[in-house]
């Protein structure tokens, strides 16, 4: 038997094995396409003010030239950060699913509306398989007896992946959180580490609260430590 009717034969046995669990494709709606694109512009632009307001330190002679350009990359965002609005609070689908998602704690506007938009494009069968779309999840790094450090996939779109990293990042100096955080720093994980833990279990809760239509309880993450 060739090269192609070894893969066929694969491709056949997945199919075989996987067919219950297929679903049809279904293109990005353009409002979902728009989301997609402001949420990765506006992260580009919050990178260029960033690099540039650390480029320019000590720069007095120029301080109002350099604070004009701060200003219009700040109105830009805004600009930006009010189509976003407009966009996913379009339909009453989408409206209520991001007011759902906007009552977890640490999860702001811009997380909100990135979260909701992934959500709404795929399926996800599991809480787990939504945290592997955005990368956090941890992989091993072994190789015969060699036992390595387990590290971020990262696959997925890197955006998403920021987002919640920064809502995990908020969300650790939170009444709400700040135990959870707190735990793993003492299970001997860094600051980062702990973050990233955090980000997980908010998108976990994201996927639930958005696929079940259920409201974020606090009091879930607190019987989580006991």
């Amino acid at each position: 038997m060739g090269l192609r009717g070894k893969t066929d034969r694969v491709d056949a046995q997945l199919i075989a094995h996987e067919h219950a669990r297929l679903h049809p494709w279904l293109p990005s709606t353009r409002e979902q396409y728009q989301l997609d694109r402001l949420l990765r512009r506006r992260a580009k632009l919050s990178q260029i003010r960033a690099a540039l307001t650390q480029s320019v330190k000590g720069l007095d002679d120029f301080a109002p030239q350099i604070k004009a350009l701060v200003a219009k990359l700040n109105a830009l965002i805004e600009c930006i950060d009010t189509r976003l609005r407009t966009l996913t609070e379009s339909s009453a689908q989408r409206r209520e699913g991001y007011a759902r998602l906007r009552r977890i704690v640490g999860v702001g506007p811009i997380v909100g509306s990135g979260v909701l938009n992934s959500l709404q494009r795929l399926t996800f069968a599991k809480a787990d398989s939504f945290v592997a779309f955005c990368g956090l999840d941890p992989r091993p790094d072994d190789s015969g007896r060699h036992r390595g450090r387990r590290r971020l996939s990262k696959r997925g779109p890197s955006e998403l992946r920021r987002l919640l990293y920064n809502a995990a990042l908020s969300a650790s100096r939170t009444k709400t959180w700040k135990p959870l955080y707190e735990r793993e720093l003492a299970k001997g994980w860094s600051r980062t580490e702990a973050v990233v833990i955090l980000a997980r279990r908010i998108a976990r809760t994201a996927w639930s609260v958005y696929t079940h239509k259920s409201n974020f309880d606090p009091q879930r993450i607190t019987l989580a430590l006991t």
